[in-house]
């Protein structure tokens, strides 16, 4: 029995975490990002697809998201009143349009 503690191990010993994708919807705080999950659920009456979105407080530490990124966050303990989850990794860039100077 080796105790080697890769990341990998010490992510097992916390638990699984939940793994959610969304797109950001602002960058105005420092460290902060807020992300908009979109999830589409069937009504169980009328089999109706509804659209349901919640938005996320989530710790961006080097504050590299902007505005339109595809992110996936991860669960994490309470870093203040309302973040409660932390930037995994991008998995795309909001495409940036160059401004035509006039």
């Amino acid at each position: 029995m080796s105790d080697t503690t890769t990341p990998e191990n010490k992510a097992d010993q916390r638990g699984s975490r939940r793994v959610i994708l969304g797109t950001v919807t602002s960058t105005v705080m420092d460290k902060t990002v807020t992300v908009t999950v979109v999830r589409r659920v069937r009504d169980r009456r009328f089999h109706k697809f509804l659209t349901n979105r919640v938005k996320y407080h989530v710790h961006d530490e080097h504050n590299t998201c902007k505005v339109g990124d595809i992110i996936e966050i991860v669960e994490s303990r309470p870093i203040s009143r309302t973040k409660r989850w932390r930037l995994l990794r991008t998995i795309t860039r909001a495409v940036s349009l160059p401004e035509a100077a006039s």
